[in-house]
Formats: C-alpha cells, sequence, structure tokens
C-alpha cells in the first residue's frame, strides 16, 4: 500500500477530538491571558496607570519608574498564570511573527536564584536581527537590532505544550533606526489619520472629539485538510498549494458547502481554537462553510486597527498549532486548489471617534451627513488617487492566483458604493452650478438630508469589487488570506490621512477667503466627486467589458506583482510617505526589495517542486503503470492478437504523448531558472521569474494532470483532488 492509501485509510478512522470547555459563558474566560486595561488597573497603582494610559492614547513618553512599576506587574502576574519566559513578539518583514524566549530566573551572587524582570527588558531587547530581511539596509555581517515595546497592544500569554510564555508586542528597528517590521510603520500611519480626522471633527463639527481611530474587522479564510493527505503532497508541504491536480467530478458547482452543516471534526476544531482564541482576548464571533470544499472562514468583532492586527497574526499561528491536536492541516495560502475559491481577508475599515461616532455611517440628520460625506469623499478620492498603490499594498506571488477569479476581486482598483449612495454623489455634482440659499435650507436643496437612516440595508454587496462601501465602513477585499494586513493598513490609513490635510487646506483656504464654511466643504467634494467618478464602478469586475473600460478610465489593471510592487517607488508613493513621514526613502527601496526578493524565492520553490514531482513521482508512476499496458499488449501480441487500435495501445501512445511533453518543458523551466539566477539585479530576476511562471507552470500541470487521468488509481503516488476535498 502506497503512502497516499495509508494516508486516506487514516483519514477514513480519525475520530473527532474531543473539545473541553472552561467554562459555560465565553465572557468568564475571555481575555484571560492578556495583560489588558483591567488586569493592569487591578495591579497597578491609580497614579501610574493613568501614566500609562496616557502614553497609550495620547503618545506620551512613558518615563522609567513606570515602565519599572509595569514591568514588575507585569512579571507578578504571568507567574501566577504558570508563565516561566517572556519575549518580545513582533513582526518581520518575512510576513510571519517572531519570538526569543528568556527566562524569568535569573542566579544569584549567593547561589541562589530569582524571578527577575527589569523595565529596561520590558521596554527594549536586542534580538539577532542579521537574518531578517533587511532589503540592503543591513549587511548579514551586522547583526545588531531592536525591539521596543508598544503599549498600545496589551503582553499576553501563550500556552504551547506544556510551557507558557509571556508575550509581548514590540515594533522591530535596525540599529540604524530603519523599520524592519510591519507595525513600525502601522503606528505611524494611525497616527497620522488620528491627526488628520480629528482636526476635521474638532474645528468643523465637535470640539469634543480628541481622538480618531481606525477601526478594523478582518475576516479569516482558510482550508483545513487532513494531516495524513497533506504529508502526501510535498507540494502542499513546500509551497502551500498544489502544483498538479486534475479536477474532480465534484467541485464546488453544486454550491452546497457553503454556510451549509459544519462537520463534527471540524466544528470541534473551531471549537477549540476558538477557546484558546477567546483566552487571548481575540473577539471572535463568526464561523461558517465557506464556498469551496474544505473551505472555512471565521470573523472577530472590530478592534482598534493595530490590535486588530495583531489578533490576527496571532490568530493564524493559534489555528495552525491548535490543527495539529486534530490531525488537520490549515491551509492559508490564497488558492491552495485549482479550479475552486481562494482565500481572503477582507479587511473591514472605518474611522471611530472617541466619542463613540462611526465617521463613515450615514444619518437622518444633515449636519452628521455633511461629516459622514466629508469623510466618505475623501476616501474614495484618496483611493482614486493612489489605485496603483492599494494594488501594491496586496500584492504577492499567492496572492496573483487568486485575483480576479472565483468570487476574489480583480486586480483593477475600484470602489463600489451602491445605486442609493452613486445617486446622492451625482446629486451633488450636478447642483455644482446651481447657486445655493445660504442658511439650513441648503442641505435640503443638495439632497444631503435624503439619505435614509436604513441605508447601510440599502447597498448591496459587490464581491467582485476591491474596495466596497458596505453601509458604515469599507471592505477591502483584495487582501490575501496569508497576508499581514498591516501592508494594506499602512497604504490605506496614510493615503486617507494626507487626502483629509489636503481638503482641510482647500476649505481653510476657501474660508479664508470669506466663504461660509458649510458651502466651502461642499464646493470642494464636489470637485472631488467630480474628478474621483472614474474610481467608482457597479457593475461585474470580472467581465472583459470591464478592462476596456477601467483602460479608457486610466485604471491600472496589473496582474502580476513584480510590476505592482513598482508603485512604492513612484514619485508620487516617495512623495506620500516621506513627507508624511511613514517611511524613508531607504526604507520604501529596503521594502521593495524584500518584496521582489520574497516574490522570488517563492516562485523559485515552486519551480523547484514542480520539477521534483514531475521527475521523482509522476513520470516513474506513469513508466511503471506504462510498462503493465505493454507487457499486456506483448502477451497479446504473442497471442497472434491485434494491438494497434485497442484502448490499451491507444492508452500508451497518450501517455508516451504527454510523459515527452512533461519531460521537454520541466527541462527547459529548470534552464529557464538557471538563467534567472544569475541575474544580478532583484526586479529583473523577479520578471524572469513571472516569465518563467507564465510560460512553462500551466503548460506542465497540463500534461501531469492529463496523466493523472491516464493513470491506473492504484500507481498514482499523490493525493487526488477528491480525496484532499472530500475525505
Amino acid at each position: 500500500m502506497n503512502l497516499r492509501f495509508q494516508a486516506i485509510d487514516q483519514t477514513l478512522k480519525r475520530k473527532p477530538v474531543p473539545v473541553t470547555l472552561p467554562s459555560g459563558k465565553i465572557s468568564e474566560y475571555f481575555g484571560v491571558n492578556v495583560f489588558d486595561r483591567q488586569t493592569m488597573s487591578s495591579t497597578l497603582s491609580g497614579d501610574i496607570y493613568q501614566q500609562v494610559m496616557r502614553t497609550i492614547e495620547k503618545g506620551e513618553k512613558m518615563e522609567v519608574h513606570v515602565a519599572e512599576a509595569v514591568a514588575s506587574a507585569m512579571k507578578s502576574w504571568a507567574i501566577s498564570k504558570g508563565a516561566t519566559h517572556y519575549t518580545h513578539w513582533f513582526q518581520p518583514l518575512t510576513g510571519a511573527t517572531a519570538e526569543k524566549h528568556d527566562s524569568f530566573f535569573e542566579p544569584t551572587a549567593d547561589g541562589r536564584s530569582i524571578e527577575k524582570f527589569k523595565g529596561s527588558a520590558l521596554v527594549q531587547q536586542e534580538p539577532d536581527a542579521s537574518s531578517f530581511p533587511s532589503g540592503g539596509i543591513r549587511n548579514t555581517f551586522e547583526a545588531r537590532g531592536y525591539t521596543a515595546w508598544d503599549p498600545s497592544s496589551p503582553a499576553f500569554i501563550i500556552e504551547n505544550g506544556s510551557g507558557k510564555t509571556l508575550c509581548i508586542p514590540t515594533v522591530f528597528v535596525s540599529y540604524t533606526g530603519e523599520a524592519l517590521d510591519y507595525k513600525a510603520p502601522l503606528l505611524k500611519a494611525l497616527a497620522f489619520v488620528d491627526r488628520a480626522a480629528t482636526a476635521i471633527c474638532q474645528e468643523y463639527f465637535d470640539k469634543n472629539v480628541t481622538r480618531v481611530h481606525a477601526s478594523l474587522g478582518i475576516e479569516q479564510e482558510y482550508f483545513l485538510i487532513d494531516r495524513a493527505l497533506y504529508r502526501t503532497r510535498p507540494d502542499l508541504v513546500m509551497g502551500g498549494r498544489t502544483v498538479y491536480g486534475h479536477a474532480p467530478a465534484k467541485g464546488q458547482q453544486l454550491e452546497d458547502h457553503y454556510f451549509g452543516s459544519i462537520p463534527t471534526r471540524v466544528h470541534n476544531f473551531m471549537v477549540d481554537f476558538e477557546v484558546e482564541a477567546h483566552k487571548l482576548g481575540i473577539p471572535l464571533r463568526t464561523r461558517h462553510n465557506e464556498v469551496a470544499p474544505r473551505q472555512f472562514e471565521c470573523a472577530p468583532q472590530f478592534e482598534e486597527a493595530n490590535l486588530a492586527i495583531d489578533h490576527n497574526q496571532l490568530l493564524m499561528d493559534l489555528m495552525e498549532r491548535v490543527a495539529e491536536r486534530h490531525e488537520f492541516k490549515v491551509l492559508l495560502h490564497e488558492k491552495p486548489f485549482k479550479g475552486v475559491n481562494g482565500s481572503g481577508k477582507h479587511n473591514n475599515w472605518s474611522l471611530i471617534t472617541n466619542t463613540g461616532k462611526n465617521l463613515l455611517a450615514p444619518s437622518s440628520k444633515a449636519k452628521e451627513n455633511l461629516q459622514f460625506l466629508i469623510f466618505f469623499v475623501n476616501t474614495v478620492k484618496a483611493v482614486h488617487t493612489y489605485n496603483g498603490l492599494m494594488r501594491a499594498s496586496i500584492a504577492s506571488a499567492s496572492n496573483d492566483y487568486r485575483l480576479g477569479a472565483n468570487e476574489a476581486p480583480p486586480a483593477i482598483m475600484s470602489v463600489f458604493i451602491g445605486s442609493e449612495l452613486s445617486k446622492v454623489l451625482d446629486e451633488l455634482e450636478e447642483n455644482a452650478t446651481i447657486e445655493i440659499e445660504k442658511g439650513d435650507n441648503m442641505y435640503m436643496k443638495l439632497g444631503i438630508n435624503k439619505i435614509p437612516p436604513i441605508l447601510r440595508d440599502n447597498t448591496d454587496r459587490n464581491r467582485t469589487s476591491p474596495f466596497a462601501f458596505t453601509g458604515n465602513k469599507f471592505e477591502f477585499r483584495a487582501v490575501g488570506s496569508s497576508a499581514n494586513s498591516a501592508s494594506a493598513n499602512i497604504v490605506l490609513n496614510t493615503i486617507v490621512a494626507n487626502q483629509l490635510v489636503k481638503f482641510k487646506e482647500e476649505v481653510d483656504g476657501l474660508m479664508a477667503k470669506g466663504e461660509k464654511k458649510e458651502l466651502a466643504i461642499l464646493g470642494v467634494l464636489r470637485r472631488y466627486i467630480r474628478e474621483s467618478r472614474d474610481i467608482r464602478f457597479e457593475g461585474n469586475g470580472y467581465s472583459d467589458e470591464w478592462k476596456e473600460e477601467a483602460a479608457r478610465r486610466g485604471l491600472a489593471n496589473i496582474t502580476t506583482t513584480p510590476e505592482a510592487l513598482d508603485e512604492y517607488l513612484s514619485e508620487q508613493a516617495l512623495e506620500l510617505f516621506t513627507k508624511n513621514g511613514i517611511f524613508t526613502e531607504v526604507e520604501l527601496h529596503a521594502r521593495h526589495e524584500i518584496q521582489l526578493e520574497a516574490y522570488v524565492r517563492k516562485v523559485q520553490i515552486e519551480s523547484r517542486i514542480m520539477g521534483d514531482l514531475a521527475q521523482n513521482h509522476i513520470i516513474p508512476a506513469a513508466l511503471r503503470y506504462q510498462g503493465e499496458l505493454l507487457d499486456g499488449l506483448m502477451s497479446m501480441k504473442n497471442m497472434g492478437m491485434e494491438v494497434e487500435g485497442t484502448v490499451g495501445y491507444e492508452t500508451v501512445e497518450d501517455m508516451t504523448r504527454h510523459l515527452k511533453e512533461v519531460k521537454k518543458w520541466v527541462y527547459e523551466m529548470i534552464e529557464a531558472r538557471k538563467r534567472a539566477n544569475k541575474m544580478d539585479d532583484t526586479r529583473e530576476m523577479a520578471l524572469a521569474y513571472k516569465d518563467i511562471k507564465a510560460t512553462y507552470f500551466d503548460k506542465i500541470r497540463y500534461h501531469v494532470d492529463k496523466l493523472e487521468f491516464l493513470v491506473d488509481d492504484t500507481y498514482w503516488p499523490l493525493a487526488k483532488y477528491r480525496e484532499l476535498l472530500f475525505s
């Protein structure tokens, strides 16, 4: 029995792993492993607690004695929970999280030991930075890098096997100060949008608004397959997706998996990782079957963007570890299986004031709707101005497989706002030449107060739109399932903040000339609506007609990552990020280099996997079966029977043709890879690998998949789609 059939046998014998809930109520154990505000208020003195809150909410510098007090309280709390080690938990540009554990235990001079954790250890550490991607910022021999505590994201305890570790969220920077992670620029972008939005709210609408935070809800799609079947697929193990696989008779065409009954074994896994997530303060609320077989989704309640991104990174790691207990493997690749839906990470974004007002929620009140229109129109305008940068923010080798097919949005950036809001904006634009009476009636004349309070229910969801307004938030659907959402949110919050600053400057300029505030606001908004009309699209983003129309509108259709990433080095992007202090020019060039390197390595790995599987698995299996057929044909011939034209003869011919093509294209791919590997320029190498992918991958796969259809099932070494998706 080959490995594939052993795996199938193991899968069929699996029993659901029982899960013991800590309590009947989630609220009784939610956040028990988090050093949150409630824990801090009960373990710190009132004065120290207030100083910590000022650091978190206002960005005030934390004094040394405050850090020492927090460290002492955090250590005592963590040890009481059973933690023996602590780590600075950070998000390097690998896309994963990183950690280096240190023990609280420390020997003393008299030969004894104590548990120790200083404020200096809380605030800053020095992990080895030499082996993390730096894009040329650092040489390999220059190892020093620093992690620095992010007080706005609470520390937490990870339970892994028999050990518990206190994890402290941090930024990660080089010795010379450049950001080497996702969190540092994200915090800058979030502070920028806070300043820009707060200024508008305070000066035009409500003096009580002192802070605006970006709110984020991240939906997480994933596939779940049995670990035994996973191990039969070297492509899944090393690359995260199946490079070969003949389409099964049944895929997702019956649409019977979506929102269907969750299988017991899967349900137990979901309950288990939700329990662990809730203990870590991750507010998961939704679980369901997704469209493709073996595809599922979970979604949390909205949180402040920085915390939401930390929680999503933690959740992905948590899901994979819990899956091991249930003999599952979580697949977070954007397109692990050809022919069925890929997986995304829909980012639901809005802006919330400290007074509790959602700035992207329409209202029946004219004044509130004027505020809503400011933030709504400026967001649309920002996405229009920087649509290429939005595309770059979600670019990756794996997301290229997903965009533009099977419910994923296309690579063309567009904004869907729905018919009702389209009418409102059209009316505002059309009234541009009408003299508006001063006074309260101006709202009526512009139709602003016609926005119904139930507008959020009148806006349908366009699943082919990369950036859709869904009632009181924008949903950035193009983010890939394996991505760190910080990348997209750095761009989104920066471009919106930048646009809000420009808007306020224009309005203030008109007011300085004597124009009434409301008229100045509406005048600028009308122009923005007109200027950004080309980004708005309500139709089918998959259609060829839209591709042609988008080209006429001047919207880019960049389908591959190397070209998409070029936008980071455009004059427009360099000015945007450097002027607003999000990135230096050095950091932008480094990130461009890092992402190109990641693209090259991922495509290179896939290419090697394809060659290895073809040469060492597919061709030998096909030849063994072909040999059996030839033996049978030889026996027929020895008996005087005619063999030419028989099914066996034609099958051998078909197999021979496909085997020759596989051998030919694999050889040419390897030679192309050798040429690419000799290139010194990373971008040129990335473009070469893009061409390798486009030229060879589908050709090789076509012939291998045909062989899978021809070869006797007992000879085929790799778990088939019908087994991976339906066992």
